[in-house]
């Protein structure tokens, strides 16, 4: 009787202890973790490959250059989870918060990768100063991160949503392009055409009519469905993914040593401040979902984070790394706020980027495939734009309808007519090639000349 006494005083005492780990350190069953995790992988999958597929193929890189760049995102997005997630030190916020490449850095490493004066030192300069870039711009966010709070004062909702808005409005040219078939003599064809549509409609009716887990994934099975007409079509060439290795080492600086120019390094130091609106957000958001309240020391953890990945990216042949809001609301929809499950699928992506096959593979996906998923994934993006400016308030004053309209006038000047500012100094044309950029100035500006840098509120970014 006191042997069961006991050992009913000691289960009680255990199940104590579990009662005192805080949801977000609870480590759950293995076989419900792992499907947890596969899920969070799942949901933010097609965003995390679509950056550097949009990235390798704007600046005609071979199959294989894509591939490797896709392999090296994987890996640095698992890196990044598991920093942020697990944490050391001061770096990490240790919440449930999954990473991955920002959308705004698509238009200004391009702008810097195909760079003329830049291209002139070598057909792989243009990577090594958008690595070099990106390794400073990792540097400045670290270093500025415990003054993160302040900066991001320069980003309200009025800049945030003219920044979106722009950033949407100049990546739907590339989609439009893919759908035609991309660089191909036969661009235009009726069958890329009808191919990109039908994705793009599979994908609003999995979102209009899916529930649950199916409307999450709408974009991936979009994806699926157009692989498979285009492999009917006969369009599909996976002859790629039979050279490729099954295993591999992404390797530091593949392209070369980075290289450092003022402007590149100012403008990519402008896209991580840009990300810090995200990151913070989701944060604070994430916060409240959990439990556990963000505070001024784990923003200063969660941005140091932050500028560490991307440091990791600039070495290791990637890009800037930020918070991805579609594992937010994930989160919020499971209820499960464990950051162990996060940190699991940040495993996930490591494994993933190990396979040279698997990469290959995405970047032999058909660019009609593509270009139909980036209608809804840009076009989207500028809705979410409008949705964050509708916190603004447009009828007292005048003084915001300057700072979006002229913020979305600029980036349409480098959208519509790219030569325009070709008068301009060599060196200045990566601000000036970049819509994003150019709007991006433009709203920081007018809203510091017009508004102040006043608190405007928070807002929360969307990929």
């Amino acid at each position: 009787m006191s042997r069961q006494a006991d050992h009913g005083a000691a289960a009680a005492g255990a199940n104590q202890t579990a009662r005192h780990v805080h949801p977000v350190d609870e480590i759950l069953p293995p076989a419900r973790m792992a499907v947890l995790a596969l899920q969070h992988v799942l949901v933010m999958y097609t965003g995390a490959i679509a950056v550097p597929f949009i990235i390798g193929s704007a600046l005609h890189l071979t199959q294989a250059q894509i591939a490797y760049l896709i392999q090296a995102d994987l890996i640095t997005c698992g890196l990044a989870t598991l920093i942020q997630t697990i944490g050391f030190w001061r770096f990490g916020v240790r919440m449930p918060l999954m990473q991955g490449i920002t959308f705004a850095a698509i238009s200004p490493v391009i702008a810097i990768g195909s760079n003329p004066a830049i291209l002139a030192n070598g057909p792989n300069a243009g990577l090594q100063a958008v690595y070099g870039a990106v390794i400073a711009a990792g540097l400045f966010a670290i270093f500025m991160a415990p003054l993160g709070r302040y900066i991001v004062r320069a980003f309200p909702p009025v800049v945030v949503g003219a920044v979106l808005t722009v950033m949407g409005l100049s990546l739907l040219p590339v989609a439009i392009q893919y759908a035609q078939g991309g660089f191909v003599e036969d661009a235009g064809r009726p069958a890329y055409i009808g191919l990109a549509f039908l994705v793009l409609a599979v994908i609003v009716l999995l979102n209009v009519f899916g529930r649950g887990f199916v409307k999450n994934i709408a974009v991936f099975l979009g994806l699926v469905v157009g692989v498979v007409f285009a492999a009917v079509m006969g369009m599909l060439d996976f002859s790629a993914v039979r050279d490729a290795a099954p295993l591999a080492i992404v390797t530091p600086f593949h392209f070369g040593l980075p290289t450092f120019h003022l402007v590149p390094v100012l403008t990519m130091c402008l896209v991580v401040a840009i990300t810090w609106v995200e990151s913070v957000g989701d944060t604070i958001v994430v916060g409240e979902m959990v439990g556990r309240p963000a505070t001024e020391r784990t923003i200063a953890d969660l941005l140091r984070a932050d500028g560490l990945s991307t440091m990791l990216g600039g070495m290791l042949n990637s890009f800037p790394y930020t918070a991805f809001s579609e594992n937010v609301a994930l989160v919020n929809i499971t209820g499960v706020r464990s950051r162990w499950t996060v940190a699991l699928a940040g495993g996930f992506l490591v494994v993933l980027g190990l396979s040279p096959v698997l990469a290959t593979a995405i970047a032999s996906l058909p660019k009609p495939v593509v270009g139909g998923a980036g209608f809804v994934m840009f076009g989207t993006l500028v809705v979410v734009g409008m949705k964050t400016l509708q916190k603004i308030d447009f009828d007292t004053t005048f003084n915001n309808f300057m700072v979006v309209g002229l913020s979305i006038a600029m980036a349409m000047i480098t959208i519509v007519k790219p030569d325009f500012f070709q008068f301009m100094p060599d060196w200045s044309q990566v601000v000036f090639h970049s819509p994003v950029i150019m709007g991006a100035i433009t709203a920081i500006v007018m809203n510091a000349a017009l508004n102040g840098l006043r608190s405007q509120g928070h807002v929360v970014m969307a990929h």
